[in-house]
């Protein structure tokens, strides 16, 4: 039995401590807000992201940040606008010889940094690994099967985190390829934002296999130019959640694309469904794709949609209307 912190009393951070609880582990959330712990010691569930879901008993709540002392593992399940600052404040109480695990899929805004690299600044005594792939939380709560990977820098973090939360609902495969991991779990945010304005067009399946499949590429190709290995790509980090995010009504992603494709202003789309991590992604990705010299025509025309009054249709007919060329992208056809 691990003794476990999760930071973070939204949809996943408690998804995922109902899994370790489940698991035989003992587990404490914590909360930055009273309020929120009070109403699901009072109701005995979050109703706005997790209707439904009773909360186990077994599982402590509080607002003592300092209960991360004496942990095996801390998680971080926290979106990634505040990751630094919450790491910052657990630090004093981390041990050195706790694990911390990631689970946020998304950049740091300003400083384009993963959340791994973020997390190993804040807790530099630490060892870091993150938790990535398909796996909305409304499903992982109701014990419905979801398999996703860890990557830690060493077999040896990634393979106990991988052994200590693996259960029958919950299959976990380990990596040694954090960077890729962690472009494919934040950049499919954008493919799966812009698939969402595709579906709120009233576009077809057509439309969005040929999103999908080009959008893979892309964040492959950004993947790649950073150093990332190409077959993470082609794993649960990437295709795998990127076919989720895109197609499920689960996904904020997708439905702030909804809004966006019927006619909402995006800021105002974002503001109605929440944390929306795609949206300020699109803008770091095209930051990235930039600074890296790599061409990204889905995420630059949906930056052009989010940041610079572009209509969707603009942008769909830009794409369409693109240089033929070999989907391979080699020297096919002498090219």
């Amino acid at each position: 039995m691990a003794k476990i912190m999760i930071l973070g009393s939204g949809g996943f951070g408690l998804a995922v401590a109902m899994t370790c609880a489940a698991a035989g582990h003992d587990v404490t959330v914590w909360s930055k807000f009273r309020d929120e712990i009070e109403a699901i010691e009072r109701t005995g569930e979050l109703k706005a992201k997790l209707p439904g879901v009773k909360i186990p008993k077994s599982i402590t709540l509080t607002t003592d940040i300092t209960l991360s002392k004496g942990k095996d593992l801390v998680i971080l399940g926290i979106p990634t606008a505040f990751c630094r600052s919450v790491c910052e404040e657990a630090a004093p109480y981390i041990d050195p010889e706790t694990i911390v695990v990631n689970t946020a899929k998304g950049l740091e805004e300003g400083s384009l940094k993963t959340m791994s690299v973020v997390t190993k600044e804040s807790l530099p005594n630490n060892r870091v690994a993150i938790l990535t792939g398909p796996s909305h939380a409304e499903e992982l709560a109701r014990g419905i099967p979801t398999t996703v990977c860890v990557a830690a820098d060493t077999a040896d973090v990634a393979v106990y985190v991988q052994n200590a939360l693996s259960s029958s609902c919950f299959r976990i495969y380990s990596n040694d390829d954090v960077l890729g991991c962690e472009l494919g779990g934040s950049l499919k945010n954008v493919i799966a934002l812009a698939a969402g304005v595709c579906d709120g067009l009233g576009l077809g399946d057509n439309t969005k296999a040929a999103l999908m499949t080009r959008g893979i590429r892309e964040i492959a190709a950004l993947g790649t130019a950073m150093g990332a290995q190409e077959e993470t790509f082609a794993g649960l980090s990437g295709i795998g959640d990127l076919i989720v995010t895109c197609c499920s009504m689960h996904s904020r992603n997708r439905r702030a694309g909804i809004l966006i494709g019927k006619g909402t202003d995006p800021a105002e789309a974002v503001e109605q469904v929440g944390t929306v991590e795609g949206y300020k992604c699109t803008k770091n990705a095209y930051e990235l794709a930039k600074k890296h010299g790599v061409e990204l025509p889905i995420t630059e025309q949906l930056y052009s949609i989010l940041f610079e009054g572009r209509s969707p249709r603009e942008s769909i007919a830009a794409l369409m209307q693109r240089p033929r060329k070999a989907e391979s992208e080699s020297e096919f056809l002498g090219e």
